[in-house]
């Protein structure tokens, strides 16, 4: 659509710079005049006025300009449209990355509860767990939650590979255990399926909101709506291409909306120029053809003869007020487009600030997010072992559970929202970075 317009601007160029039509006007006598040296029959003029030296020029100046300003304004939809595509698919990213975590997570939630029911089992009948099947129990849960977490190999490893009798509990707490009754076993098996039944919605929710993203998405690159969308597993940060401090003087330089707005300025003056010289005279030349036919009567020696007769027609714009008016019009114009260009660039640089707020508050994150997602995921499979072993209580193991979702979460939002920001600063920048 702006790409269009800019074109239909373009076509205004010729259109004020050209010369006025000229005016050709005929008139046949239905009964001929008599004339001393013949009979007038016809009359004949052509006439064309020509505007004031420069007004065209001047015209033709205003319409490049304002044909420049919108293609100024393309480009800036341009910029637009492209940062609304990236933004919809990093918000795809963390969608679909959430849905992965948390069906991982359900994973774990049903060992747990294949581990509460054997729990409350040997409780019902007044023993313990065998030692073996805790064993085996261990183990399938240990590769479960170290399988899911790229980067925590090593950390899962460690902890499964430690001295058993370190997550064993004291004798109270197997005392505890062996005489816990068999409605607390029960109830962790009752809140357990509610954690499942509760991450299962989330996961329809979550499915629906992805399905509305890829419509946006679509729409966004003009596709069919249910077209599939490529999502990647795994999502890299991205670097700005120059430093973050230099960002705003390319801003300032760069950004479409303020070149718009000054060639709109630009336009203007040459507006101004075209309305002053609108106010000197126009000057018409033109010719008169008269057809005379021979009189009988008459012996002079021009009888019959055309006549031809240049003339020149010269306007008087002796009502100023309106000339007046149209200049007044035309600088206040121009203040306006002054106010409103300062205006955006102010908009421009407090967008900048904030954005730079969200782009390093997210580097931040990413960091911090990593790290607690290490601790937590640790914390996750000693509580898992010391749970399926010594009847840890299932309270703290939910906790941490839910924290270490949490953080795997936000890390994925973190880097998302880092790229997001990224995709805002080149947006700013007129930087097209298309991935």
């Amino acid at each position: 659509q702006k790409y269009a317009e800019y074109e239909a601007a373009l076509q205004k160029v010729p259109q004020v710079g050209s010369l006025p039509d000229p005016e050709l006007s005929a008139g046949v006598f239905l009964s001929p005049m008599e004339l001393i040296g013949g009979k007038q029959l016809a009359d004949f003029r052509l006439m064309q006025m020509f505007p004031w030296f420069g007004t065209l020029k001047a015209a033709k100046d205003e319409m490049s300009l304002m044909a420049k300003a919108k293609y100024e304004s393309f480009r800036d939809a341009k910029l637009q449209v492209i940062y609304e595509a990236q933004q919809t698919w990093f918000d795809l990213y963390k969608i679909q990355q959430a849905i992965e975590i948390s069906e991982k997570n359900i994973e774990i939630l049903n060992t747990l509860e294949r581990l509460s029911l054997i729990k409350f089992k040997s409780t019902s009948i007044g023993g313990v767990p065998n030692s073996s099947s805790s064993g085996n129990m261990q183990n399938a849960i240990s590769q479960r939650t170290s399988s899911g977490s790229s980067g925590m190999n090593s950390m899962s490893g460690n902890s499964s590979n430690s001295n058993p009798s370190k997550v064993q509990p004291s004798a109270p707490m197997q005392n505890k255990a062996m005489s816990s009754s068999p409605g607390s076993g029960l109830i962790d098996l009752y809140r357990i399926q509610i954690e499942t039944s509760d991450l299962e919605n989330n996961i329809a929710l979550l499915n629906d909101q992805k399905n509305t993203l890829i419509v946006r998405f679509n729409s966004i690159l003009n596709r069919e709506a249910q077209e599939s969308v490529k999502i990647p597993d795994t999502l890299i940060s991205n670097s700005l291409h120059i430093s973050i401090l230099n960002v705003t003087d390319s801003m300032l330089v760069k950004n479409p909306m303020l070149s718009m707005l000054n060639y709109e300025k630009q336009a203007l003056e040459a507006r101004k120029e075209m309305v002053t010289k609108m106010g000197y005279p126009m000057i018409g030349l033109g010719l008169n053809y008269a057809l005379i036919g021979k009189n009988p009567m008459s012996t002079l020696q021009m009888n019959g003869n055309d006549m031809i007769m240049p003339m020149v027609t010269l306007t008087l714009p002796i009502y100023r007020k309106k000339y007046k008016a149209m200049r007044t019009e035309v600088e206040k114009l121009k203040i306006a487009t002054e106010h409103q260009q300062k205006a955006t660039a102010n908009f421009l640089t407090n967008d900048y600030y904030e954005t730079v707020k969200n782009y390093e508050d997210a580097q931040r994150k990413i960091v911090l997010y990593a790290k607690q997602y290490s601790l937590a995921n640790q914390s996750l499979n000693i509580l898992i072992k010391s749970f399926s072993s010594a009847g840890v209580g299932l309270t703290d193991l939910l906790i941490i559970q839910q924290q270490t979702l949490n953080y795997e979460l936000k890390q994925v939002e973190a880097v998302a929202d880092f790229n997001t920001e990224i995709a805002k600063l080149n947006r700013l920048m007129a930087y097209l970075q298309i991935q």
